[in-house]
């Protein structure tokens, strides 16, 4: 059995019920399950093998949808890179896993002409009306499939599904592999966590959850705005089709629900339908739960946590953060996430991040391992968490191995964050271990200053650095409060900060815009920003 048996499975159960709405244009599971054969038939008709790898350079549609699942059907393997990463990016991945087919919309096929490796594939095909030159041009007419047409016909549950590529601190990009079993396993643990429920009604902005939603008999809206820079996107049309199709829950990155229930509180409407908001993949502050708690009051609203490698790893809902939490998040605790979901094994080490770790026994692994309310590197084991990347690129600096009492071995995996365990067994953030700042009575984790101050409205980010030898602490604004540097002092009085920098704009990741780039971070520091306050302030008692 491989993914696409399941997505076959649910149109057998629901062929009427829509399956994708992607604007104006509706698919029920049935006709999801037709076009998805016409396409594997005519990539296989190409000359497309079982185990050949197809770079896919679509946005998020129903075509997309489409296209995996033809390509899961065949046991092709399907390959997404950024394309906004750049041309040496896109060159680096297509040398390390050169793939044999390219499938694009009429934007995508213009890169060909500028990245040699992309006009080095040898098959291509086109999404959309207008014809491309050389390229197959994406049909959903029906034909027959040569052989039974069996989704599970053409491949193993452990063959890969799915490559992505994560960007490596070095620059080399390391490239990730889902088995067909892997991501049957995290489409079990989503559906179980997420209380995914055939028949709900989702506007899924994450790509991940879809592909849940779809293999849990869920209806997907398809957001009808531009998902490129989340945190530039327009509200309107996320707001209007959560009212129009009555959704019933909404996933979204965090940069990008901000600006939905900013859109509702100025608008002064709310969104009743919605039982269910998920947000994830960067950062979740308090804050921002309150807000979409107020636009959506009869949702659980729910921060997940998880990584490329580990997705979900732990959860928490906004009723769940109790006064006494809150309070703690304000004097520097870090940030709640919740209980570890039971599917995973977590453990929180000594901070060695930057240090490859040798095999350990399992005693020795124990020992080592923090008791609850120490702070350290998060890592993390379980059938859900991938075990290392392709031909190991990676995997000294975020895998280590564990020998087990029967001579077994388990594979842990090291995220890069540090965090805590309390006393309940909730995990807390505290930011990328490469973040940390190392100060006389111990070290400074980020979120620590970040989580405290996004409590305060003057303050949209934050991030905190060391610079010279001092502690500095840059801040983005609001654009309707002025920057109040007696309760900056108060709140960080902790942290020995040095200096205050007041910015228009901190640099944040291109995927989500909602993670502190550190690197672009430091490089603004060496600049002269358009405008800056810099303070010195007592370090503290």
């Amino acid at each position: 059995m491989n993914i696409a048996t399941i997505l076959q499975a649910q149109a057998l159960a629901r062929p009427q019920q829509p399956a994708l709405i992607d604007g104006r244009r509706s698919l029920t599971y049935a006709e999801l399950e037709q076009a998805t054969a016409a396409v594997a038939a005519q990539m296989q008709a190409s000359g497309l093998c079982s185990g050949e790898r197809v770079l896919v350079f679509v946005p998020m549609s129903a075509d997309l949808y489409i296209i995996l699942g033809a390509i899961f059907r065949l046991g092709l393997v399907a390959v997404f890179l950024d394309p906004s990463a750049g041309r040496a990016h896109i060159e680096r991945c297509c040398t390390m896993l050169p793939p044999r087919a390219f499938v694009g919309t009429t934007q995508a096929h213009l890169l060909r002409f500028v990245v040699p490796a992309l006009r080095r594939i040898p098959l291509a095909f086109s999404v959309g009306r207008l014809p491309i030159l050389g390229a197959h041009t994406i049909t959903y007419t029906p034909r027959p499939l040569p052989g039974s047409g069996s989704a599970g016909d053409h491949s193993r549950p452990t063959a890969p599904a799915l490559i992505t590529f994560t960007s490596g601190s070095t620059g080399q990009p390391k490239a990730v592999a889902r088995s067909h079993a892997f991501l049957i396993e995290q489409h079990r643990v989503l559906a179980k966590h997420l209380a995914l429920r055939p028949g709900a009604i989702d506007l899924a902005t994450l790509p991940i959850f879809v592909l849940a939603n779809l293999a849990s008999g869920l209806t997907t809206l398809i957001p009808a705005t531009n998902l490129q820079k989340p945190g530039a996107a327009d509200p309107v049309p996320i707001v209007q089709q959560v009212q129009q199709y009555r959704a019933t829950s909404l996933a979204a990155s965090p940069a990008l629900l901000a600006r939905v229930a900013a859109y509702c509180q100025q608008q002064h409407l709310t969104l009743p339908t919605l039982h269910k908001v998920f947000t994830g993949g960067a950062p979740v502050f308090p804050a921002l739960l309150q807000q979409v708690q107020q636009i959506a009051p009869h949702a659980e609203v729910v921060a997940v946590y998880g990584s490329t490698e580990a997705e979900p790893i732990a959860h928490i809902s906004y009723p769940q953060m109790g006064a006494d939490d809150m309070a703690r998040m304000q004097q520097g605790a870090g940030l709640l996430a919740g209980p570890p979901v039971e599917d995973i094994a977590l453990r929180i080490m000594p901070d060695q991040w930057g240090t490859p770790l040798a095999p350990l026994r399992a005693a020795a692994f124990q020992a080592q391992c923090l008791p609850a309310g120490a702070a350290g590197e998060i890592v993390v084991s379980g059938a859900h968490v991938l075990r290392g990347y392709i031909d190991g690129r990676g995997d000294q600096e975020t895998k280590f191995q564990v020998v087990e009492a029967n001579g077994t071995l388990t594979t842990w995996h090291r995220t890069g964050d540090a965090g805590y365990l309390d006393a309940a067994g909730r995990l807390w953030l505290l930011g990328r271990c490469a973040a940390r700042l190392p100060q006389a009575d111990g070290v400074l984790y980020p979120f620590t200053v970040e989580c405290a101050l996004s409590f305060d409205a003057q303050v949209r980010r934050s991030a905190v650095v060391t610079n010279a030898g001092r502690r500095v602490l840059l801040v983005e604004l609001t654009n309707t409060h002025p920057l109040s540097i007696a309760l900056i002092q108060e709140v960080c009085a902790w942290a020995s900060i040095d200096e205050v920098r007041g910015y228009r704009e901190l640099p944040v990741d291109k995927r989500h815009n909602a993670k502190i780039d550190y690197t672009a971070l430091h490089a603004l520091l060496k600049q002269r920003p358009r405008w800056q306050m810099t303070l010195r302030l007592q370090p503290a008692n």
